[in-house]
């Protein structure tokens, strides 16, 4: 008795397997892809373009994320981020000089006085928008946090590729960019599992490259 209920037991375990498998391989298989390219108006390939698929439904982000910007070599670590709204970002100064981290945008007004190491608290983003951030002693400090209402997002290369992963469905698609002077393009797009979605598309309303840096909000202030 003892040694048939062991052999059953065994072909359910097995059965149970299987089925996690495949629903697992499913979950895989099945993801979709956004395939974007983001040029400039004279066709060049725009580097840390920043794509955003956002659901028909606005889903609930309420679960907190947590983030990372570094502080080394006086430059914000990464200089370009996208995150979803909700999410807490740590700056930690790795420089040996102390720093003092500031945003006055709209989506998110803050500042984290003079300090070094991992002493400053968190910042709880909770509102969809570009934040740009600076540092109050070292003008050439300057960097973007794209915040969304979505989880699916990326930060594109060099060649002005982006790549975002979703389930299959209806989106908005919603790309953004350092130089941008005004709101970037929201377009209408399906992911299918069948393909990826291969996506083109062109910025002109850019700030000049040479005058990026001292053409941004924080000009003139100190």
């Amino acid at each position: 008795m003892k040694l048939l209920i062991s052999a059953a037991l065994l072909r359910i375990c097995k059965k149970v397997a299987v089925l996690i498998v495949s629903t697992c391989y499913c979950a895989i298989t099945h993801a979709a892809e956004l395939q974007l390219k983001v040029n400039d108006a004279q066709g060049q390939p725009l580097k840390d373009a920043v794509a955003a698929l956002v659901p028909e439904k606005k889903p609930v982000l309420d679960q907190p994320l947590t983030a990372i910007i570094d502080q080394h070599n006086k430059m914000f670590t990464p200089s370009v981020m996208a995150i979803r709204t909700n999410t807490l970002v740590k700056f930690p100064n790795s420089d040996d000089i102390r720093h003092h981290v500031y945003s006055f945008s709209p989506a998110k007004k803050f500042e984290l006085r003079l300090y070094h190491g991992m002493t400053a608290e968190p910042v709880l983003f909770d509102k969809a928008g570009t934040v740009v951030l600076g540092c109050n002693i070292h003008d050439s400090m300057v960097a973007y946090i794209f915040v969304v209402d979505t989880e699916y997002h990326a930060v594109g290369d060099a060649q002005g590729n982006v790549r975002v992963q979703a389930p299959a469905g209806k989106y908005q698609l919603q790309v953004f960019h350092p130089r941008l002077t005004n709101s970037g393009p929201e377009i209408a797009v399906t992911l299918s599992e069948k393909a990826p979605l291969q996506q083109q598309v062109k910025l002109d309303n850019l700030a000049s490259e040479k005058n990026e840096k001292t053409s941004d909000e924080f000009s003139g202030l100190f």
